[in-house]
């Protein structure tokens, strides 16, 4: 059985920063690529950013030079960094990974978390 499990999430005022965590625990032999999703009341999830096994990021237009994407292999852990907060911002943070587990060898699954808190507000 796989985990990932988000911190770091809370209240925040415009302008400010908060880095999200998001640690991956269980049976896992290898983890590929690692996303940071978001979902505002009454808007569809949008990717946020993505960064692949070899560290390679993408991110969407509107966090583009305010958040950073990072990962630790050896913690099973991604990062999202986020600086210059706008209103906006606001919603709910999920992570996902695509992973391999003893239990299931070649085959990959996409595992999500339960998600975090952001809420930037004066």
């Amino acid at each position: 059985q796989v985990q990932l499990v988000e911190s770091g999430g809370g209240l925040v005022q415009p302008g400010g920063s908060l880095r999200l965590s998001c640690a991956a625990s269980g049976s896992i032999f290898d983890i590929n690529t690692m996303e940071w999703y978001r979902q505002a009341p009454g808007k569809q999830r949008e990717l946020v950013a993505t960064i692949t096994k070899v560290a390679s990021t993408n991110y969407a237009d509107s966090v583009k030079g305010r958040f950073t994407i990072s990962r630790d292999n050896a913690k099973n852990t991604v990062y999202l960094q986020m600086n210059s907060l706008k209103p906006e911002d606001t919603a709910v943070y999920y992570c996902n990974a695509v992973i391999r587990t003893v239990r299931t060898g070649r085959i990959w699954t996409t595992y999500w978390g339960q998600g975090t808190q952001v809420t930037v507000s004066s």
